[in-house]
């Protein structure tokens, strides 16, 4: 079948193809940026296989003009920076002998081989530089029922790269419709010990995809069913708040939150964060955005009354409030639409925290000394201006500075 695809045509991708897609050699785009145009979305990031061994990919792209960078050249993979845009462009390739994720190879020129090697027949697809779509391995008519299915053995597939037992859901969040590939399910649950030895990068990297996929509710469910979530996240899986956590986005129109979501999937109590952030190496950002989350979450809800809502902001910011009220929420019996759960969540966009008023010279100035009497005073103040309701009259302040002296 031929693809309308006027990207094809257009610089950079079209002058890489020109300059690799002649004497004797083919050149073919290969991977996400197919599936994805087969499917009417947008292309993302563009993978070029070809017949030429690394060495000639660098000698015809420095013959062109562009410089070539060596990024994997003992797998094959030359990296083309084409006007200011890099190319991964990488030869065919054969599997001689595979451990896990290292694999001894050897290059080729048959194009069904080196699709063979790849994980899903929705991936084996290739484009040639005319739009010609090359099937070696069922991927167009598992793309039409939006199947996602291993090429091959789903089990030899999986010992290849355990990763791929995570790839297998995460794709079918993304691409799948109904239920997952039978075979490829039954494999992934029988490899699934394999999940131990991935690193802790590369799980969060493939997780924080997974969770903010379209269809990530169902997917997480059936993992959870089988047993594979809980070698993920070292813990229970709550689906429900997960399922309803991403309502709450939609409804107030924020974007999906990767962090967000694995802490109303995974963060029940602080302990749980902290969990969490060693088993998948999370930043420091998100680690404290999980904690902030899973903190006293079950005492946060309307019923706190403004005054309450106005002194967490105070003291814990506007931006990890809204995450504590989302998760509340989500774990409440209150419906995505609820009127006071919105008014709550969203007022820090109608009230901005002030900033404590009263300093260290305003204590000087009554006599205290500079030492741990100085501290102690300028913190019995601060409770004493919030429980106040943070006035910011001079008489006021006064008062507050004057009790607070002791």
């Amino acid at each position: 079948m031929k693809l309308d695809a006027a990207w094809l045509k257009e610089p950079p991708l079209s002058v890489l193809l020109a300059v690799l897609d002649r004497d004797g050699e083919e050149a073919r785009v290969v991977g996400g940026a197919v599936r994805n145009a087969l499917l009417g979305l947008p292309h993302g990031d563009i993978d070029v296989a070809t017949t030429a061994v690394p060495q000639e990919v660098m000698r015809r792209a420095a013959a062109a003009g562009c410089k070539a960078v060596p990024t994997g050249i003992d797998h094959g993979t030359v990296t083309v920076v084409v006007e200011g845009h890099p190319f991964e462009v990488t030869t065919l390739r054969e599997d001689v002998e595979t451990f896990g994720r290292h694999a001894t190879v050897r290059f080729g020129r048959d194009w069904k081989r080196d699709a063979e090697r790849r994980d899903f027949t929705m991936n084996g697809l290739t484009l040639s530089p005319d739009g010609t779509v090359h099937d070696h391995v069922g991927g167009l008519a598992d793309l039409e029922r939006r199947h996602v299915r291993f090429i091959g053995d789903a089990a030899t597939r999986i010992r290849e790269d355990y990763l791929r037992i995570l790839r297998f859901f995460r794709f079918h969040a993304c691409y799948g419709e109904g239920t997952p590939d039978a075979a490829g399910l039954h494999a992934a649950i029988v490899e699934r010990a394999g999940l131990e030895r991935l690193s802790r990068e590369r799980v969060r990297m493939e997780l924080m995809k997974l969770l903010v996929a379209p269809r990530a509710v169902a997917a997480l469910a059936v993992m959870a069913e089988s047993g594979l979530i809980g070698p993920v996240l070292g813990g229970v899986a709550y689906l429900a708040g997960f399922a309803n956590i991403g309502k709450l986005e939609t409804t107030l129109g924020l974007a999906p939150n990767w962090t967000r979501r694995l802490g109303a999937l995974g963060a029940w109590i602080t302990e749980d964060a902290e969990r969490l952030s060693q088993r998948l190496r999370l930043s420091n950002a998100e680690r404290d955005q999980l904690a902030a989350m899973a903190t006293a979450w079950w005492r946060v809800s309307p019923a706190m009354g403004e005054t309450a809502a106005r002194e967490l902001i105070y003291r814990i910011g506007p931006d990890y409030f809204c995450e504590r009220v989302l998760l509340a929420w989500a774990r409440s019996d209150a419906a995505a639409h609820d009127a006071a759960w919105r008014d709550l969540a969203t007022l820090p966009q109608r009230w901005t925290a002030p900033v404590f008023p009263l300093r260290a010279a305003d204590f000087l100035a009554r006599g205290l000394e500079k030492g741990p009497a100085l501290g102690a005073a300028l913190g019995r103040a601060e409770e004493a201006w919030i429980a106040a309701g943070f006035p910011i009259d001079r008489r006021a302040l006064d008062a507050i500075a004057d009790a607070a002296r002791g």
